[in-house]
């Protein structure tokens, strides 16, 4: 009998803790980590990682594959990144608990907030379950190649406690918020690893009512916190405008020492945020030296829309010709696009903003002209791009209007040109704020949306931009490998009480990446068809991952699934046990 199940043999090995890269040996048995550095023995197979990379597999805790997760074993595109752990139920939507007559009701809110098509969550999921226990239970009869952690979504919790009288105002009374309580408290203790809230007007369910966490007091938010502290475990995860009326901070700080629990919020140059980003950073640490423990999620890169004529969103779907074309099947949409009388006749025309609602008419106004923010997505296409790289350069240059140039380029490729439009995270038309924020250990690498936003983004593929864009392709100042590593790998797994993986060490699990730095390299984005009824997502693939290993089996070679889902439900916090008596 082999000694090992498994042998990587000569990799460089970045264990996850942000210690010094070295070259050595992993061995897997029984789908942990057995010994690390030089491994004698043998096993059953051994791979050879000489010059390649080895790290633990990525811990992605800002998804939202809560529908995705029911039927799909693969769970791309995340998996498709390295990625071998994801929390989902974010930003306070998601499917449980659900009560019959609210099934229709949730598709919308999460087709409005994270656009996944409301027909694929329609045919794709059972709902086996009324109960966030329920869903619990549910989740976990599928294998899958990742496993799954998730939060209990404040969407789902009020629906099913107010029923009708969920509308946008809405005032609970307290017998409603100790029921809500009550439901959070029991998901918590039944796996759940925490709650989540949204509280900005950019999130509307699919009528363009804003979610229901957005009116929600502090107290209503506080006393669910106390919930989660009841059962004794549990993260706070919440998007918000952070208008400084509410008081955001106040109540994240209060919560978060009373309980002792993390509370987390997503960190971004928003024009949505009345407070700039520098503020919410300085008013989370003012907090956290008054004994809370606030952590800002912090993305990589700019934040906002592929635009392409089969995504969700494009410049031009306000002006009456595209209107006139927008339910026609695609070959005759195609027809009509690069037909020059009918390009001719949209291009003089104005956009319709009569349906528009004011809280967003800003963002709309630049998604249907900005051209100085948008970008043309070429084959080698650089997510922080330059002024000298926006359509409107790009137009002058060749002697057009933005408009034309945009409206050919969306027609290059058979129809098929995508334009990058960052609404957050780019203000200063770089990335050069988010250096320091990696460094610091009150934020975490996130904001992936992995599962979400099907036809406007494909941020799932954060950890690979990590690695390409920061770590070696920056030319504006890249970080370090094994600082990118940990905070991709142990820290994100940390705050989610995860302690038995994201670090390369004995006992730990045998979540794994091999991958040829050298190689490395993000695909071009493409629209597929693939969810259940046909809905659509933007996907992006990536060369360079050799292999990837999740609980000792190998999931992924050379970017194909192998057809293994070792992967399962995470059911709240994970201990070290192992590790530490291994140490």
């Amino acid at each position: 009998m082999p000694t090992f199940d498994t042998i990587i043999r000569g990799g460089t090995i970045v264990d996850g803790t942000g210690a010094a890269r070295f070259t050595g040996d992993i061995a897997i048995k029984d789908g942990l980590i057995a010994q690390v550095g030089t491994v004698s023995g043998d096993a059953a197979e051994e791979i050879d990682a000489a010059g390649l990379l080895v790290t633990p597999g990525f811990v992605d805790i800002h998804t939202h594959y809560d529908g995705q997760a029911t039927w799909d074993q693969e769970m791309a595109p995340s998996s498709w990144h390295g990625v071998t752990t994801v929390v989902m139920g974010n930003c306070g939507v998601g499917f449980a608990p659900a009560k019959p007559d609210k099934h229709e009701w949730l598709i919308g809110l999460m087709e409005g907030v994270e656009d996944i098509p409301g027909t694929a969550l329609a045919e794709g999921m059972s709902w086996d379950w009324e109960t966030f226990p329920e869903y619990l239970d549910a989740l976990e009869k599928l294998p899958r190649t990742v496993d799954v952690g998730t939060h209990v979504p404040h969407g789902s919790v009020r629906a099913y406690v107010l029923g009708d009288r969920e509308r946008p105002g809405a005032i609970p009374t307290e017998d409603d918020i100790a029921k809500m309580s009550a439901i959070v408290e029991e998901g918590v203790r039944a796996g759940a690893l925490g709650f989540s809230t949204s509280r900005t007007v950019l999130h509307r369910d699919v009528d363009g009512e804003v979610v229901p966490g957005t009116t929600a007091t502090a107290e209503e938010l506080v006393e669910i916190g106390r919930a989660m502290g009841r059962a004794g475990h549990g993260v706070f995860e919440m998007a918000s405008d952070m208008m400084r009326e509410w008081d955001e901070f106040g109540w994240m700080g209060k919560l978060s020492r009373e309980t002792g629990l993390p509370v987390t919020f997503a960190a971004l140059q928003s024009i949505a945020k009345e407070m700039p980003l520098d503020e919410q950073i300085a008013s989370m640490r003012a907090e956290n030296d008054n004994g809370a423990n606030i952590v800002a999620q912090i993305a990589l890169r700019g934040n906002g829309i592929v635009m392409a004529w089969q995504g969700t969103v494009h410049p031009f779907r306000l002006k009456p010709s595209w209107q006139e074309i927008a339910e026609l099947p695609w070959e005759e949409q195609k027809a009509k696009l690069l037909d020059p009388e009918f390009k001719a006749r949209l291009l003089s025309e104005q956009h319709d903003f009569s349906e528009v609602n004011q809280d967003i008419i800003g963002l709309i106004m630049v998604v249907c002209g900005g051209w100085n923010m948008q970008f043309e997505m070429d084959p080698d296409f650089n997510y922080e791009p330059t002024a000298e790289e926006s359509i409107m350069a790009r137009a002058a240059k060749a002697g057009v209007s933005g408009d034309e140039y945009a409206y050919d380029l969306l027609c290059r490729d058979d129809c098929k040109g995508f334009i990058y439009l960052p609404i957050l995270n780019y203000a200063d038309g770089n990335l050069d704020f988010l250096h320091d924020l990696q460094h610091a250990d009150d934020t975490v690498n996130s904001l992936s949306d992995g599962g979400a936003h099907c036809g406007t983004i494909c941020d799932a593929a954060s950890p690979t931009f990590m690695l390409q864009h920061w770590v070696r392709d920056r030319s504006r100042g890249t970080i370090g490998l094994e600082n990118a590593i940990k905070r991709q790998c142990a820290d994100t797994a940390r705050l989610y009480g995860l302690e038995d993986r994201g670090v390369l060490a004995p006992g730990y699990l045998a979540d794994i990446n091999i991958i040829d730095m050298d190689r490395l390299k993000l695909g071009k984005p493409w629209l597929a068809f693939d969810l259940p009824a046909g809905g659509k997502r933007l996907l992006q693939k990536a060369e360079g991952y050799v292999a990837t290993i999740k609980n000792g089996v190998v999931t992924f070679r050379e970017g194909k699934w192998t057809g293994e889902a070792p992967g399962g439900l995470i059911r709240g916090p994970q201990r070290a046990e192992l590790a530490e008596a291994a140490e």
